[in-house]
Parts: structure tokens; sequence; C-alpha cells
């Protein structure tokens, strides 16, 4: 299955400043415990999903930021 990107720069670069800030969050000691784990896991998928360009939440709806 070939994945069509469907996430637009801005979109793209939205979401590592937020992987970013939680990253930074996170190594200062600003985030523990429960919180941490998710959203770490939250900045993890934010960052994949940057790179690739493809959300899979959009497809299913039909949704794209990426100018056609």
């Amino acid at each position: 299955m070939k994945l069509v990107k469907n996430m637009g720069t801005l979109d793209r670069i939205i979401r590592l400043a937020i992987a970013v800030v939680i990253v930074i969050l996170f190594f200062n000691g600003n985030l523990s415990g429960s919180l941490a784990v998710i959203l770490g896991i939250l900045a993890v998928i934010f960052i994949v999903t940057s790179v690739i360009g493809f959300c899979p939440l959009y497809m299913p709806f039909g949704f794209s930021t990426r100018k056609q």
C-alpha cells in the first residue's frame, strides 16, 4: 500500500515544534510520571508523522492539509 502524503508544510512544522517543546520540558524535569510517558509517545508520533508527511487519522475523514 502506497502512502499518499496528506500533511502540508505548516502542519508538519507545527507538529515538530510541539514535539520539540515536549522533549525540552521532559529534559528540564518539568514533566514526570504518567504525563511524561503519554506526552513522550505523542511527541514520537508527531515526529514520525511529520517526517513521512502522512497522518493516518486524516485518512478516514478524507482530510488533507497539503496543497493540491
